[in-house]
């Protein structure tokens, strides 16, 4: 590779990675790759036509700018298209398309793969007369987009999850995996999908199904030797959103029939969905082979919603059920559950039940008396935040000591007790906990992790901090 190019696109990287969101940089600029410079055009690879069609309706401003930096006013840019087929080799058919005036450095060669061409897949398991059988999708119609409010914690799994609605099985986002925490919204989002499909293509089969299920379902039918027939039932599927992938680990003999499912409806342009509670890297005793390939697409990540959009959340549900709240008794309430959306629902609807059952007015005193029962009675999210903020109060410095680059022994303890932390208490990511403490990568976490471990089981001392630290984090 041209190393001008490199370094060209590096310098491109740093500023963008300054002005937009870390997700949004890591989604659709950490895949590029630098190809050429020449003649102050710069080419870059991209994995699909959707995702160039992405930058130049959503960053081709941004662009513009860190390219005029490195390259002055007459500097180009040069789209690249490879895109990898199900078996991994690079699709050999290109064509070129004339340039258009869409975008202010539009390419003048864009290299577009060819639509697939491969006939359907006979499958030598046909059941008689089963694409007359009707489907139902068992999807929730109450869990649209519309009761899915955005922010910035849910923004590039929102906004992928519109896009897949509105083309599914031909984004780059095939598997468009979402994961996070629990009560976050991962199976209103999936739904949410699912019902748009339906809406809009109403002669698409679309299934929703838990990983728990399918499971059930595959232990079923090779009891019952008709193995064959539940892969051919999959197979027919336009989108198929499975929910809970994590529940597959250890199970071998279901991942191995799904990966074949997975192919099959890969390899046809169909739609995947799938939801978990960790990130592909976190999940344990699921084959690399299926790993891999929820790598494919896209793994967006829910977080804890912030305040604002809390209290968005909380007017919307009580605009749809048709509530009227003061306030400042929904800023209590929003400023009090911060972890979980479920429970934030739960103590609004504790809310308005008690003043109706019980003729009271609603009022920031039976609003603390109910949010104080439902977080003593809901087992507490301890955030990656308090967690900093325990152990640097325990060492006596700052969070942002905690946080620096230095390599002070004392200090790098108690940055990896923090992670090691964040990893037993939460539901975060390794890569969110290291973006968190310190803007470290996830290897960083990992690496982390098993030192906290080793030191525990040699060092008397280092044993009493993670001692120490667990009774406070657990009170």
């Amino acid at each position: 590779m041209d190393i001008t190019a490199q370094s060209v696109w590096n310098n491109c990287l740093s500023f963008i990675k300054d002005n937009i969101q870390p997700q949004a940089y890591k989604t659709w600029f950490e895949p590029i790759i630098a190809v050429k410079l020449s003649d102050n055009a710069l080419s870059i690879q991209v994995p699909s036509k959707f995702f160039y069609e992405w930058l130049e309706e959503h960053y081709v401003k941004i662009l513009k700018v860190a390219l005029t930096k490195q390259l002055g006013e007459t500097a180009k840019l040069v789209y690249v298209i490879k895109m990898e087929n199900t078996y991994g080799n690079k699709q050999p058919f290109t064509e070129k398309i004339p340039s258009s005036n869409r975008g202010a450095m539009k390419s003048q060669d864009v290299d577009v793969p060819l639509n697939n061409k491969n006939p359907e897949l006979k499958n030598p398991f046909i059941i008689p007369g089963i694409r007359n059988v009707k489907i139902e999708s068992q999807l929730n119609p109450n869990y649209s987009f519309e009761n899915f409010l955005e922010g910035d914690s849910n923004r590039l799994a929102r906004n992928a999850g519109l896009a897949v609605a509105n083309k599914p099985g031909g984004t780059s986002f095939n598997p468009l995996l979402i994961f996070g925490g629990v009560g976050l919204g991962k199976t209103h989002l999936a739904h949410a999908i699912g019902v748009d499909i339906k809406d809009k293509y109403p002669e698409k089969t679309v299934l929703y199904i838990s990983a728990e299920k399918f499971t059930q379902q595959y232990i079923d039918s090779v009891k019952k030797n008709n193995r064959n027939d539940f892969i051919h039932f999959y197979q027919i599927i336009d989108v198929l959103i499975i929910d809970d992938v994590q529940f597959l680990s250890g199970k071998s003999g279901t991942q191995d029939v799904f990966f074949h499912i997975f192919n099959h409806l890969h390899q046809n342009g169909k739609q995947v969905i799938l939801t978990s509670d960790k990130a592909p890297v976190d999940m344990q005793d699921i084959e690399q082979r299926l790993l891999s390939r929820f790598k494919w697409g896209l793994s967006a990540e829910l977080q804890s919603p912030d305040f604002e959009t809390r209290v968005s959340i909380l007017k919307n549900k009580l605009y749809r059920d048709g509530v009227e709240m003061p306030d400042d008794i929904i800023e209590y309430v929003a400023k009090h559950i911060k972890t979980n959306v479920r429970e934030l629902e739960g103590a609004i609807i504790s809310l308005i039940a008690q003043s109706s059952f019980n003729k009271k007015e609603i009022t920031v005193n039976l609003a603390k008396e109910i949010v104080e029962k439902f977080v003593k009675n809901t087992k507490r999210e301890v955030s990656i935040d308090y967690i900093q903020k325990v152990v640097s109060d325990y060492f006596q410095m700052d969070v942002s000591t905690l946080q620096s680059k230095t390599r002070k022994r004392h200090i790098v303890q108690a940055r990896q007790l923090a992670m090691f932390f964040a990893k037993k208490y939460t539901k975060a990511s390794l890569a969110s906990i290291g973006s968190q403490i310190g803007k470290r990568d996830h290897a960083t976490v990992l690496h982390a992790c098993k030192t906290v471990d080793n030191l525990s089981s040699t060092d008397k001392q280092f044993r009493k901090y993670v001692e120490d630290l667990s009774k406070k984090l657990s009170l």
